[in-house]
């Protein structure tokens, strides 16, 4: 289910002259992926407030949430390509005001998704260069759902076979490989 957007997204980066190696790769889907995640995480957390007759405060203000800078839907629940970011519009808006937005997250406790937010994206650049593969992989990375247990394994066997990838291509990453068992 992942693996061919996983190929589609990496022959993306491929041809982005910020991204150079399995290393880049690996690391630009990855904040992409978190942010969508913790987008679907908020939603359910919202949902579950709703259930229970409580109200729920979003960690991420409305400017910086998925569905308004990365996938603004129209009424069919569709890209809506007039808001939709592109080019250096969107490359700009993730460089100069997602990122320092998401870097200042801060918090006492290591426990708190915001201290991870903040230590994540404290220590991450955005290395895409051109916001149209920047739009083509935020694109990609919105059709998936990663909800189920199924899911959520096919997700680590790929990124397991990255990490494997990075190795083999002569790059230290590859000594964090874990095998499966």
């Amino acid at each position: 289910m992942f693996e061919q957007t996983f190929k589609n997204i990496d022959d993306i980066l491929h041809k982005d002259a910020g991204c150079g190696s399995e290393l880049d790769y690996v690391e630009q889907t990855s904040w992409i992926l978190f942010l969508k995640y913790l987008d679907d995480l908020e939603r359910d957390r919202k949902t579950s407030a709703e259930l229970s007759g409580t109200t729920y405060s979003y960690i991420i203000s409305p400017e910086y949430r998925w569905d308004v800078w990365a996938s603004p839907k129209n009424g069919d629940g569709k890209l809506d390509f007039h808001k939709a970011l592109k080019g250096d519009d969107l490359k700009d808006f993730v460089d100069h005001k997602l990122f320092p937005y998401l870097k200042k997250f801060k918090a006492e406790k290591a426990d708190t998704i915001e201290y991870k937010i903040g230590e994540i994206f404290s220590e991450l650049k955005n290395r895409l260069q051109s916001g149209y593969n920047l739009r083509e992989v935020i694109n990609l990375i919105d059709e998936l759902r990663f909800r189920s247990h199924a899911e959520k394994h096919e997700m680590s066997h790929l990124y397991e076979g990255k990490i494997q990838n990075m190795g083999n291509a002569g790059r230290n990453g590859g000594e964090y490989y874990t095998p499966a068992h």
